[in-house]
């Protein structure tokens, strides 16, 4: 829908081709739009030829979108992630998001964010780009918003909420009473236990105690990650930690062959998040002595 928008948007503008700027490395889904736009070259392969109208920048470079500014008339918006998953958890320069905001601005294009695995709590905040203190044009979620009942929503403000008119788009199952009910359950629970602020004090724990045991390991690139989106990088390949880490009783990710992605669930408590660390870094010690 974000991208039906976007490019229904520069149409209404009177762009005749309009593109959407996209971040190498990133990843928004596996339908073909969403792989098209994606940026990990992993996912894409086999699916060729992917749709044009996407211009691919590198993630965290605001040279190279103001440079899509000035030489490409048909971009009309950029999708972004606030924080590139899949990647391995890459947090950019604090004031990027602010940045892109004022790009945004200045040439009317539509911001649009994918917080489908950074929203609704996990980043210390209900939003990922609250820290950055910025409201986006459209905004996708999904995933924890229906707590594993399937539902995704594509949110957006006064700038993109008169681009569709009736019959521009549809959803067979959209606005189902079920996934309704489920996800408005869910957001109640969210709201009532304050788990955005215990995802900061989560966070804040998990990089305290993989810092002071990891931090001076020479074969430890960096620790990462904001909220309960944390990351650790290490200087090879570590696929297999996956599967050790499940004979610990714990469940790991770890992508872009080098970074150990965790993703603990919103309601761990204090003594949860010191029994990852305590399960964990034994592994990743003894995997790097070998």
């Amino acid at each position: 829908a974000a991208i039906k928008i976007a490019r229904l948007y520069g149409h209404k503008k009177g762009v005749d081709s309009p593109s959407i700027l996209v971040c190498q490395g990133s990843f928004h889904g596996r339908t073909m739009a969403t792989l098209s736009a994606s940026g990990n070259r992993k996912v894409r392969a086999g699916f060729e030829p992917l749709l044009r109208g996407f211009s691919r920048i590198p993630y965290n470079d605001l040279d190279a979108v103001r440079d899509a500014a000035t030489n490409d008339p048909n971009v009309v918006a950029i999708l972004v992630e606030p924080v590139q998953g899949e990647s391995g958890i890459r947090v950019p320069d604090e004031a990027y998001l602010s940045s892109l905001r004022e790009v945004c601005d200045k040439n009317g294009w539509l911001l649009m964010l994918d917080e489908i695995q950074t929203g609704l709590c996990r980043s210390g905040k209900w939003f990922c780009h609250q820290h950055a203190g910025i409201v986006p044009d459209v905004m996708t979620l999904a995933k924890a918003l229906g707590n594993g009942l399937p539902i995704g929503a594509c949110v957006v403000n006064n700038e993109a909420a008169n681009v569709f008119e009736p019959g521009n788009h549809g959803s067979t199952f959209g606005g189902n009473p079920l996934a309704s009910a489920t996800s408005l359950a869910v957001l109640n629970v969210l709201e009532r236990d304050n788990l955005a602020e215990q995802a900061a004090r989560s966070g804040e724990l998990l990089q305290k105690l993989f810092n002071g045991a990891l931090r001076d390991n020479a074969h430890v690139k960096d620790i990462r990650g904001i909220g309960l989106l944390f990351a650790i990088e290490l200087d090879r390949p570590c696929g297999e930690l996956v599967m050790k880490a499940a004979d610990k009783g714990l469940l790991i990710n770890v992508t872009a062959e080098t970074v150990i992605r965790l993703l603990p669930p919103l309601i761990c408590s204090e003594s949860d998040i010191r029994e990852i660390a305590d399960r964990l870094i034994p592994l990743i010690e003894e995997f790097l002595v070998q």
